[in-house]
């Protein structure tokens, strides 16, 4: 993977954080307003203008779910709140945002998922939403999962329970059901579902463990567990439990063989061995 002549991240086995990750967010930024200056309002009032990532964090989470029924500022003050009384949800977007960094090509610079990508952002009002649920704010909680749902395409209910360093790689259409857990690490693509399988209440969204890879247009349906550091197949519908460290695919979705590698969300690969689908004549 090609990558720009930007300033990049400390290696893999001192991942940036803190202090250290908001100075090369702010290096980036000041980088992207040289070269772009008519971005310059808008990274100054996204990142620059902000003392520390949760402070940017709150004002994005603010400004892209504003609307004529809740203003910015009542946002802002509910997101401050959050990071507050939670200093996790920093620690989980800091990992998230390392995430989307390392596991997507297409991110060369750790500015874009907090610029641009509505996959991370989506996540973190998720997270915000989420919060308000445990706060007992279910309704306040419900606006947000609206919210979300009308300005990123993503549909994560608050009861859900989502780890941290998570990938929503372009995001769209993505429904997470309110008894749904995911694990960490764990990477998923567009018009992904882990929903339910009919009127009945209770337990009935899927478990998926850490580390799993969820290929575009997957459904995983009902109270099942996906296990850890498995794989499933773009377009597949799985209605099965399956095992940890395996790839699923088809509709409905069959075992086809192990995940192929031990951290199959990190490589993201999404390709499946095939034999046999040749001609007589090799053709």
């Amino acid at each position: 993977m090609n990558r720009p002549a930007t300033p990049q991240p400390a290696a893999a086995s001192a991942p940036l954080s803190g202090v250290a990750l908001w100075a090369q967010i702010c290096t980036e930024a000041r980088a992207a307003i040289q070269t772009e200056p008519l971005l310059g309002a808008l990274i100054h009032g996204g990142l620059l203008h902000h003392d520390n990532l949760q402070s940017a964090l709150a004002y994005r989470f603010a400004l892209k779910l504003n609307s004529g029924e809740m203003s910015e500022q009542l946002l802002r003050e509910i997101a401050d709140s959050a990071y507050a009384q939670r200093p996790e949800l920093v620690s989980a977007a800091e990992a998230d945002l390392r995430a989307v960094y390392e596991r997507d090509p297409a991110t060369h610079r750790m500015i874009q998922p907090l610029l641009f990508f509505k996959g991370f952002q989506a996540l973190q009002a998720y997270r915000i939403g989420h919060w308000l649920w445990t706060e007992g704010r279910r309704d306040m909680a419900y606006f947000v999962q609206m919210r979300c749902s009308e300005a990123f395409g993503v549909d994560i209910h608050p009861a859900a329970r989502v780890g941290q360093g998570v990938m929503m790689d372009h995001a769209h259409s993505i429904v997470i059901g309110e008894t749904a857990v995911v694990g960490d690490n764990v990477s998923m693509l567009h018009s992904v579902t882990l929903g339910g399988t009919g009127k009945a209440d209770g337990d009935r969204h899927p478990k998926i463990g850490n580390g799993v890879l969820i290929g575009a247009g997957a459904k995983v349906l009902g109270n099942i567990t996906v296990g850890r550091c498995s794989r499933i197949a773009a377009g597949s519908v799985v209605l099965q439990d399956v095992p940890p460290c395996k790839t699923v695919a088809g509709v409905p979705a069959q075992l086809v063989g192990d995940a192929g590698c031990t951290d199959p969300a990190f490589a993201m690969d999404h390709l499946i061995e095939v034999t046999g689908i040749e001609g007589e004549d090799g053709g």
